[in-house]
């Protein structure tokens, strides 16, 4: 397979970012074979002795583990690659389990998968491979990227749909998609596991990893309750979101009583312990007061949103936009205009924010996770949502 990169084929280094899966040990045998010289790099992003104590059960493995390292670390010297450990837990706990507990605790539904690739995948680790003078960063992601002199580069979906992970993606930069080989973005994972095996690999029949890997047993509740006073203690809703509060229905009247409004997310329906004619939904929340706001499945609709911290790959504001728009990973993108603003001190790209108005309502807009903008294919950028608009 020859990979290309803005024109540019193989014949240079390549840091390859290894996470002991199959997918990640793919693209170093995808890399080798087009002729890059491939070093291998782990990165050591959280220590899972923090949770390994009593009551912490790990009910489902997951990414970045000790397991994963030794994989990682065995598939390089198979291949017969350099091999870096590179302990960033500091910089993943500053960048990614910080504002994740803070947006719990802030009645958000946190992306955590997106800020450890905007902030370390992308941004520390391409730092690092400059450091020991290499300039490309490849990673197993299911995503492309192609270049063409008018459009610059432009980040499209993976061929595989079931695997697509390019909604993660959207932060990146001209600069970093400039950096960036995805080799197994034009594969489906059953040609990735085929190629695997035939190379004798190890990690070909690995199971999946968890969506977010510092939560293994899938308990976020447990995990925040757990590591909440780690972070700042000055930060308010440390303190009341952990408190009980009243669960009130969507006039105002009072069903019930939570422990703890961080263990709710919008367009929940499970686990509300109140008893009632009809199915109810978490519509809000509202960290000020501690209320957990319900309501019926018809009432979590929503025209439009309004976010922030929104950016463009092209990194050229547009104020008017119409593209079919994705809020949550496995959503299915729903066409809407886009009004971008910026701010008056700034026009960098992040610094924009945009309300959207979709085609037909949408159902769960949750403040916190990110609007991703698409064109057939290809991310055309996105934000971070803030609010619904009724």
């Amino acid at each position: 397979m020859d990979l290309k990169v803005g024109g540019v084929n193989s014949q240079e280094s390549v840091l390859l970012a290894m996470s002991g899966g199959v997918d990640s040990s793919t693209a170093a045998i995808l890399l080798c074979e087009s002729g890059f010289q491939v070093v291998g790099c782990t990165m050591q992003l959280w220590d899972y002795r923090r949770d390994s104590g009593p009551g912490n059960g790990r009910l489902s493995r997951s990414c970045c583990s000790l397991e994963d390292v030794y994989d990682a670390r065995r598939v390089a010297e198979e291949l017969g690659l350099r091999f870096y450990v590179l302990n960033l837990e500091e910089e993943f706990e500053k960048r990614v389990i910080e504002p994740f507990i803070q947006d719990y605790l802030s009645g958000q539904t946190p992306l955590p998968c997106t800020r450890c690739n905007t902030f370390l995948k992308f941004d520390r680790l391409l730092v690092f491979a400059r450091q020991v003078g290499i300039e490309k960063v490849a990673t197993g992601h299911y995503a492309r990227i192609e270049f063409d002199r008018d459009r610059g580069y432009t980040l499209h979906k993976s061929l595989d749909a079931s695997k697509d992970q390019s909604y993660y993606l959207f932060e990146l930069s001209q600069e970093q998609l400039a950096s960036a080989l995805f080799p197994v973005g034009s594969l489906d994972k059953k040609k990735v596991r085929r190629i695997a095996e035939k190379a004798g690999l190890a990690t070909a029949g690995k199971e999946e990893s968890q969506e977010i890997c510092f939560v293994p047993d899938r308990d976020y509740a447990s995990f925040i309750q757990r590591n909440a006073g780690d972070i700042n203690s000055g930060f308010l809703p440390v303190i009341e979101a952990q408190r009980t509060g009243p669960i009130v229905f969507k006039d105002g009247s009072k069903l019930g009583v939570h422990s703890g409004c961080y263990q709710f997310t919008v367009g929940q329906r499970r686990g509300l312990g109140i008893a009632h004619p009809r199915p109810l939904y978490v519509l809000r929340i509202e960290p000020s007061t501690n209320t957990v706001v319900v309501g019926y499945q018809e009432d979590l609709f929503s025209r439009g949103l309004s976010a922030h911290r929104v950016s463009l790959i092209s990194g050229e504001f547009q104020p008017r936009l119409r593209a079919s728009v994705r809020i949550r990973s496995h959503h299915k993108e729903a066409p809407a205009t886009i009004h971008l603003r910026r701010r008056h001190d700034s026009d960098a790209a992040g610094d924009w924010s945009a309300s959207l108005v979709f085609d037909e309502p949408q159902m769960s807009v949750a403040p916190g996770q990110a609007a991703v903008f698409y064109s057939r294919d290809q991310v055309l950028g996105g934000g971070w949502i803030e609010s619904p608009i009724s």
